[in-house]
């Protein structure tokens, strides 16, 4: 009677022995994988580059003024036609020029009490440079005020700034991105090494945005290529 009794008891504890054993891999298993996936380092890699621009915007922008618009387009058309032979005799062929539609203003419509201005019509006007001549540009931009003592007005505004650019970005992105990614795994040896461990394989890659910029206010054709590379590497 007493080992019919037993049996039972018998068997449940060895269920939960065999539990416990179980229990008790499974929570070791889940530790190793804890600190396997702990071992992993992010670094930034970071890629720069100086860069000559390309091509160039180079608006002029004159004002001419007259009593009548019969007159105002006529003064238009001689200030366009020296502006444009000075170009040509510097170099740059009139398929680098653009003549955008001048803007014109009744100086006398919006006068209220005030005294009128000697010539009633006004236009603002603009003939548009781009090339791929920077050089040639640099070069002739300061000779462009010989105009002045032609009879052009020359105007500047904020707007119609000269304006450098560079296009062959997507020619050095791979090389720059390969550069980046050599500075983030310089990074992560270093930090593997105080850490007493080595650098394994890429676990994610992400890249960053590219950014050009002028690098300076006084050298604007020159520009400066950024970019950041956010790498995770893991530890072994």
């Amino acid at each position: 009677m007493k080992n019919t009794n037993l049996a039972p008891a018998l068997i449940l504890g060895g269920t939960i022995a065999l539990g416990l054993v179980g229990s008790g891999s499974y929570l070791n298993d889940a530790v190793q994988s804890w600190k396997q996936a702990d071992r992993v380092v992010s670094v930034k890699g970071l890629a720069e580059r100086e860069v000559e621009a390309d091509l160039v915007l180079w608006p002029l922008s004159f004002a001419v003024a007259a009593d009548n618009l019969a007159d105002l387009y006529q003064a238009i058309d001689e200030a366009r036609n020296k502006v444009t032979a000075f170009l040509t005799q510097a170099g740059f062929s009139k398929d680098e020029l653009s003549f955008a539609a001048p803007v014109v203003e009744d100086q006398w419509a919006n006068q209220y009490g005030e005294q009128r201005p000697p010539q009633r019509y006004k236009a603002d006007a603009v003939l548009l440079v781009r090339s791929q001549q920077v050089a040639n540009v640099k070069k002739t931009q300061p000779e462009s005020a010989q105009l002045v003592s032609q009879g052009v007005l020359l105007t500047q505004r904020y707007e119609h700034k000269i304006q450098y650019i560079f296009t062959r970005l997507n020619e050095i992105k791979p090389q720059m991105i390969a550069e980046a990614t050599a500075n983030a795994r310089q990074a992560a040896q270093q930090f593997a090494e105080d850490a007493d461990a080595s650098v394994g394989a890429i676990r994610s890659a992400q890249q960053g945005y590219f950014s050009v910029e002028d690098l300076d206010s006084y050298t604007p054709d020159i520009k400066q290529v950024r970019v950041v590379t956010n790498v995770e590497y893991l530890l072994n």
